[in-house]
């Protein structure tokens, strides 16, 4: 018994030890350093293309409105040229999938390419690291600044950085907003004073959102709390381009003179300067193998490449390559050549069917949408002349950005009419109208019971002259005879 206390107590011990690592490694800071190269040149790129996109959209103008706007209130959301209302769900529901399979294959081919370059939390830790180091300077500066006593230089260093941090934030946080609430009485009501709660809320939670997980917890979130890092590992295969450290090349590592004949002493190109771990901004070592942690931003490539090149050694020891092709020598072509796997056709056929499909379902969608609903709370009824009478309510909603003149037919049984309808009816561009209707018949001509007829309702132009070729609907409905 004493032995297994003894035990247990060990084990305990170990994983206290774990726990307290894990703790440390949670606390320490990361002063990454700045790299440029090739990768390096593409992260900015696209941090600057996404922030383009995401700070400019919402003050485009498209006929005369906010070219992209999701108003909740009205319950209309605005793309351009298009006009989606709730009954368009469906679309929402086609973006996510565009989206899961899109990230699927990108992640089959080359790892993971959506967290190093384009996420949210790398783009913006990336910005918030350039502010800091044009005020800071490099990472052995801004280290010895944090370590050092507090003085009016450092204070001054820390409060101009955080005033643009939070600045930054808060108009990442207003724009967002801007997405909801046409942003240029937002940013009227702002200058006012006058801006709502809800406004005032979102805008500050966003922006304390982006100010702590960019400026303050940064790699943390990509380590410990983003699911992504996580389940990655799934959609990985040993023919998945990944950064790989070349361990044949490279080992045995040692720092050596430019001019050493390293071979000689039995060493591998790695001088071991540690430059790829420096760069890094989540702070592993990718000569230690594959790493949940490791985000894909290829800083380490840019950073190795540089120093093959200054010792005059070849490029690639850090590279894009797959598993397979480090460990049995592959050729570029026969690396890519399995890159392009059955999976990965798969999901690229699937991913391309789904786009071409909705595409094509967006360019025929009709301009109309019709609901016929017939009133229950008359079933029917007798009015002058005998005729039996049903009430039918038409909803209409126009989904595009010009007004609509349309005329309404019933058929189904000989001499159905419909009264109460205007010659032609008008409805304003994406709006909604109900309008009711009265359909009456000869009960000659009726069967008892329900009898199943059809409206159809036609564009016509300025003349009133029908154009079924603009937009012909046919709703189905039911008319009731006791």
């Amino acid at each position: 018994m004493s032995n297994s206390l003894s035990g247990s107590s060990s084990a305990g011990g170990g994983d206290n030890e774990e726990l307290q690592e894990t703790l440390i490694e949670v606390h320490k800071k990361i002063y990454p350093r700045a790299v440029s190269g090739w990768f390096a040149s593409w992260r900015v790129l696209l941090i600057f293309i996404t922030q383009l996109l995401y700070y400019g959209t919402p003050w485009l103008s498209w006929n005369g409105r906010q070219a992209v706007l999701f108003d909740l209130t009205a319950r209309k959301f605005y793309i351009y040229g298009m006009v989606f209302w709730p009954q368009d769900f469906i679309y929402l529901t086609v973006l996510l999938l565009i989206s899961a399979f899109s990230l699927f294959l990108f992640t089959a081919v080359a790892g993971r390419l959506w967290c190093g370059y384009a996420c949210p939390q790398t783009v913006y830790t990336e910005i918030f690291l350039w502010i800091e180091r044009k005020i800071e300077g490099d990472a052995i500066a801004r280290k010895r600044l944090d370590q050092a006593p507090l003085s009016i230089r450092k204070f001054g260093l820390k409060f101009s950085k955080h005033a643009i941090w939070i600045a930054l934030a808060l108009w990442t946080g207003f724009t967002l907003v801007g997405y909801f609430v046409p942003i240029h009485e937002l940013s009227s009501a702002l200058w006012q004073s006058a801006i709502g709660p809800w406004e005032t809320f979102w805008i500050l939670f966003y922006a304390l959102a982006t100010y702590g997980n960019a400026g303050w917890l940064r790699e943390q979130v990509c380590k410990y709390m983003c699911p992504y890092a996580r389940f990655q590992g799934v959609m990985f295969d040993r023919d998945t381009l990944v950064i790989t450290y070349d361990e044949k090349r490279g080992e045995p590592r040692g720092s050596r003179g430019k001019n050493v004949d390293y071979k000689a002493k039995g060493l591998g190109d790695c001088i071991d300067c540690n430059i790829c771990v420096q760069v890094c901004p989540t702070g592993i070592d990718i000569r230690d193998g594959q790493q949940y942690e490791c985000i894909g931003c290829a800083a380490c490539i840019d950073g190795c490449n540089q120093v093959m090149d200054k010792m005059g050694y070849a490029r690639g020891l850090i590279r894009y390559a797959t598993l397979n092709s480090v460990n049995e020598n592959f050729g570029w072509r026969e690396m890519i050549k399995r890159v392009f796997r059955p999976r990965v056709l798969l999901y690229t056929i699937i991913l391309w069917s789904i786009i071409i499909a909705t595409g094509i379902t967006l360019w025929n969608r009709n301009p109309i949408k019709v609901d016929v609903i017939r009133d229950r709370g008359s079933m029917s009824r007798e009015v002058e002349g005998g005729l039996i009478e049903n009430v039918y309510r038409l909803h209409v909603m126009n989904t595009q950005e010009k007004s609509q003149r349309f005329v309404v037919h019933v058929t189904g049984l000989d001499g159905m009419k419909i009264v109460g309808l205007p010659q032609s009816l008008n409805i304003d561009s994406a709006t909604s109208k109900t309008i009711a209707m009265n359909v009456r018949v000869d009960p000659s001509n009726a069967a008892k019971g329900t009898t199943r007829i059809e409206f159809q309702i036609i564009a016509v132009d300025e003349e009133g002259h029908e154009r079924p070729d603009e937009f012909s609907i046919h709703e189905k409905a039911t008319f009731f005879y006791r």
